[in-house]
């Protein structure tokens, strides 16, 4: 018999009760989730890391700071940060993806898309609501005649530009796998040639990175 798989552990940053509500009913709700710790304040996000979570839900306007701010730190701790906030504009979602974020979704997300895009940035999947994609593509698209500069040996593949046009759509390694018609190992490959290449350390940073440099349009 398969022994029983493990909850993954999911912190909350939120300073607002109703909506930190709504994101427990959401994780409370989902057999292969639990919550490991809840923060209303920016200097009580630390404690957070100390209960060792899969992931960090991270609202960004909190009372005493930004949560942008918290976000090196989630990420210098080996964990998931996925951004969720009322704050759609292109410099907060730029600045949220430098800072590490792995994802980033608007606040008036479905609770399916809440839930889809914690398991997707659980998976190594980089889920951003469309909306912002849309201001982050208006801050950060390149003209197509600036690519030919971009030395050959930071020129991502097709390939590799199809496994970073899914992965902002929330695809795990394995799904990105299945759709691509190659194994997950190769996957691994082609993530580990991105970063070289983009010099980075994550998909939330690689998206961010592929379509400020030209190589990605979403």
């Amino acid at each position: 018999m398969t022994p029983p798989v493990e909850p993954r552990r999911i912190g909350v940053l939120e300073d607002s009760a109703p909506v930190r509500d709504y994101f427990l009913d959401i994780i409370e709700g989902a057999p292969d989730l639990c919550l490991s710790g809840v923060a209303a304040r920016l200097a009580d996000a630390p404690n957070l890391l100390a209960q060792q979570p899969h992931l960090i839900l991270t609202d960004l306007g909190l009372p005493d700071g930004s949560g942008l701010d918290f976000i090196p730190r989630i990420k210098a701790a080996g964990v998931r940060s996925l951004v969720i906030t009322a704050f759609g504009d292109r410099e907060t979602v730029v600045a949220a993806l430098r800072a590490g974020a792995d994802g980033y979704l608007l606040k008036d997300s479905s609770g399916e898309a809440v839930l889809d895009g914690i398991r997707a940035t659980l998976d190594g999947g980089a889920p951003i609501s469309a909306a912002a994609a849309v201001f982050l593509l208006d801050a950060l698209k390149t003209p197509v005649a600036a690519a030919p500069d971009i030395p050959a040996a930071e020129r991502l593949t097709p390939r590799e530009t199809d496994l970073l046009t899914l992965f902002s759509r929330g695809h795990s390694y394995k799904s990105a796998a299945r759709e691509l018609g190659i194994s997950p190992l190769t996957v691994g490959d082609h993530v580990k040639a991105i970063y070289r290449k983009l010099e980075v350390n994550s998909r939330g940073e690689a998206v961010f990175a592929a379509v400020q440099r030209g190589h990605l349009n979403l």
